[in-house]
């Protein structure tokens, strides 16, 4: 026998603490399949948001050390929530940052961002292959993989680089982990030095999801265009059911200032310190936004009380694991084999 556990375990990528916030007292929790062929169903929250193993890295004495680690990241969130819920709002520059960075993180630790970064990595080996011509498969292999291949290694690497959606490429819970840690790094400031309005819910219901937290475009935006935690006039992240977080733009109170004006720095330090924060009752108005937004930005599921059906906007999107997709001509082209950019360039 090794030190490796080896009964199946279930990790959560939404945690189980969050989702209470959201069910029965008997901790049943209405499912909604955003795939039009399965039915909603209500199972236990221990059964939602999660997959066998998800967090489990072999390369580690402790395969199970970062979801213990993420336990403490999400046992100190709930607990930010609870004081929310019980009127300790605004936060301690403390826990502010605490609560910006479980946030951060809980945007990019889903199934969905391991598939994004799949799908973005095998457009690119796409490209990359495709563009050179098959004559300079040999090339890229020696470059990139560090081996000389045969023709037939070629063969299978140029017919599998250049297939619709591009090669097969999986990341391990490792580098997945170490992505969604070092992402949620960069990401906790832009959430930390907004403003924040705690938004009380009595008569109406928030829902939420398998990606609860959601970016609100600009209102003069178009709709092709890319919103991010920095340029989103907002960011939504449900708590509980009556309980809703909105993260303001805080350069709309400094129009026009550049990022050398002093305001900018003032008002900075006046956001960490929660003097710009607010509570608010939640208005219909309010519902609508969290609720649209939750559900726009879910993935496979939405997720709600079982008293809180008619909360759930009536055009769900469809399911998605892809939240990034590259644009451009030469995403969808097909190769023949002949170089695009280098005709003459070297060969394999």
């Amino acid at each position: 026998m090794t030190g490796k556990k080896s009964t199946a375990k279930l990790h959560h990528y939404v945690p189980q603490g969050y989702l209470r916030g959201f069910a029965t007292g008997q901790e049943r929790i209405r499912v909604v399949p955003l795939d039009r062929s399965r039915q909603p169903y209500t199972p236990s929250v221990k059964n939602v948001a999660a997959q066998n193993h998800f967090h489990t890295v072999g390369e580690f004495d402790e395969p199970d050390a970062f979801e213990k680690a993420l336990s403490e990241v999400e046992g100190q969130a709930l607990g930010i929530i609870k004081g929310f819920a019980n009127g300790e709002f605004p936060p301690s520059e403390e826990n502010r940052w605490a609560f910006a960075h479980y946030t951060a993180l809980q945007s990019v630790r889903g199934p969905d961002t391991r598939r994004t970064t799949e799908h973005l990595r095998a457009t690119m080996v796409r490209l990359e292959v495709g563009a050179g011509g098959r004559k300079n498969v040999g090339a890229w292999i020696r470059d990139n993989l560090g081996f000389d291949p045969t023709p037939e290694q070629e063969d299978r690497i140029w017919n599998e680089a250049t297939q619709p959606g591009g090669p097969p490429i999986g990341f391990s819970n490792l580098a997945h982990i170490q992505n969604a840690v070092e992402t949620a790094i960069e990401l906790t400031p832009y959430l930390a030095t907004r403003p924040w309005a705690l938004v009380r819910f009595d008569r109406r219901s928030l829902i939420t999801s398998d990606a609860p937290v959601s970016l609100v475009r600009r209102p003069d935006d178009e709709p092709w265009e890319g919103v991010g935690f920095a340029t989103a006039w907002g960011v939504t992240f449900p708590l509980t059911r009556k309980l809703g977080l909105l993260m303001s733009d805080p350069m709309a109170m400094l129009e026009g200032a550049g990022a050398d004006d002093p305001r900018v720095q003032q008002l900075r330090e006046m956001v960490l310190a929660g003097r710009i924060d607010q509570i608010q009752a939640g208005t219909t108005a309010m519902e609508k936004l969290f609720n649209l937004h939750t559900a726009e930005s879910a993935r496979e599921y939405v997720f709600h009380h079982p008293e809180d059906e008619r909360y759930v906007p009536v055009n769900l999107p469809e399911p998605d694991l892809i939240n990034i997709k590259p644009i451009g001509g030469l995403v969808d082209m097909d190769f023949d084999g002949e170089p695009l950019f280098a005709p003459n360039g070297r060969e394999g």
